[in-house]
């Protein structure tokens, strides 16, 4: 039923539903960044039970709407195109994290020991306007696999599945706002800036990786369990190296597991009710 309103409202052209995918996500990034115009001091502890339960969002949607689709696309089953573009999919976060700097430093206010860097500077000396300009670059490194995802599943041509994916992502895109919306608040920037820079960003990183991830998917059918594994990889990737160990650094442990389990029992729950 939900599948059937979806294409009677957007049509059936992959590109345009990829593109409406990536303005919902936004839309619901946005909405979370926007939260903390009501919601002004929420405690850490809520934090981490929010980004624990995005967290287990994207955990069972890299599965149930990335990596099992992806193999049951490829000829003969084989999972081997998914695992080629999951590894490359984490190969790619793991060299471009090397370049920008980690998201939790935003979220956090400080930065994780590096061996290989252990002194590191910020990019600019002024203090606020390099929290800002971490800020820009790691939570865009962040959401590309999330825009990306959404376009390739609708270019897959199974609206049931891109939709699970969509809707698992924007849930998941609000208590992500809103952390990353109270770190730059601490960080110096004002809530009103904030939220409108927040629905800039957004917009600007998700909804054109939907359309690309859809558009790419559409030109070069055989590219598809590759680009869902690679989706699927750089997901995996973010969810094991920010969110989780960003959770676990306050003491919150058992409260952002609890999170984690909710977040992928409610995407097992829209993954079973949309193919209902």
């Amino acid at each position: 039923m939900a599948t059937e309103q979806f294409v009677d409202l957007v049509g059936t052209d992959p590109v345009v539903q990829g593109l409406v995918g990536g303005v919902v996500i936004a839309a619901l990034n946005l909405f979370g960044a926007s939260l903390v115009l009501v919601w002004r001091n929420p405690s850490e502890r809520a934090l981490d039970a929010a980004l624990g339960f995005a967290a287990g969002i994207m955990l069972a949607a890299a599965f149930t709407s990335l990596i099992l689709p992806g193999i049951e696309a490829t000829p003969g089953g084989s999972p081997l195109p998914v695992l080629t573009g999951l590894a490359i999919g984490v190969l790619f976060l793991d060299r471009a994290d090397v370049l920008v700097p980690h998201a939790h430093y935003l979220l956090s206010g400080r930065k994780r020991a590096d061996a290989a860097n252990p002194a590191e500077e910020l990019p600019v000396s002024d203090e606020r306007l390099a929290a800002l300009v971490l800020f820009v670059l790691a939570i865009t490194l962040h959401n590309m696999p999330e825009g990306l995802s959404v376009g390739v599943a609708f270019g897959s041509g199974d609206v049931e599945n891109a939709l699970a994916l969509m809707l698992a992502i924007g849930i998941q895109n609000i208590p992500e706002g809103l952390a990353v919306s109270v770190a730059a608040i601490n960080a110096g920037l004002d809530r009103r800036l904030y939220a409108a820079f927040a629905g800039v960003r957004a917009g600007v990183v998700e909804i054109p990786l939907a359309v690309f991830g859809a558009v790419a998917v559409g030109v070069a059918a055989g590219i598809l369990p590759y680009a869902m594994g690679f989706a699927a990889g750089a997901m995996l990737f973010v969810i094991s190296d920010e969110i989780v160990p960003e959770t676990h650094t306050r003491g919150n442990e058992r409260l952002a597991t609890l999170g984690t389990m909710a977040g992928i029992v409610v995407m097992l729950f829209l993954d079973v009710s949309l193919a209902a």
